[in-house]
């Protein structure tokens, strides 16, 4: 029973597959969103009130930083600056420094864009205690 079957529809199928045209072109589409873009001042507000949250935590501090170096960006300076006062919120001078790497690293090979930040972010540095990786020394290891 099941034989018979299975050779009916086999045999239904050759027929279909014969009677439609040997090549078709598929039509390739792709579908965009239709959300509202985020504008660059949005994007920085946004991550700028993420990191100025009283509440935050170390694992909220480190997602959050995963999540933007994960974006194909060097963060500004206003974010950095938050994300810097979170550390000192949480008294966490590792997350700090580790910060001031991993932008040093998403700078890559552009190397006017890490001293700028240094530089931008310097009174915040002073006023926080947080030394740069290049003063502690840790950028030759």
């Amino acid at each position: 029973m099941f034989r018979a079957a299975v050779r009916l529809s086999v045999s239904g199928v050759r027929s279909v597959t014969r009677t439609q045209p040997g090549c078709q072109a598929l039509l390739a589409s792709r579908c965009y969103s239709h959300g509202k873009q985020e504008t660059d001042e949005e994007f920085d507000a946004r991550w700028v009130t993420y990191f100025n949250k009283q509440d935050i935590d170390a694992w909220e501090l480190r997602k959050g930083m995963n999540t933007l170096v994960g974006y194909d960006l060097v963060p500004e300076p206003k974010i950095l600056e938050a994300a810097l006062r979170a550390c000192r919120r949480l008294d966490d001078l590792a997350s700090a420094i580790r910060i001031l790497e991993a932008v040093k690293h998403k700078a890559g090979p552009n190397k006017e864009i890490y001293p700028y930040l240094i530089q931008e972010l310097q009174p915040i540095l002073n006023e926080l205690g947080i030394s740069t990786p290049e003063e502690l020394g840790i950028d030759k290891l």
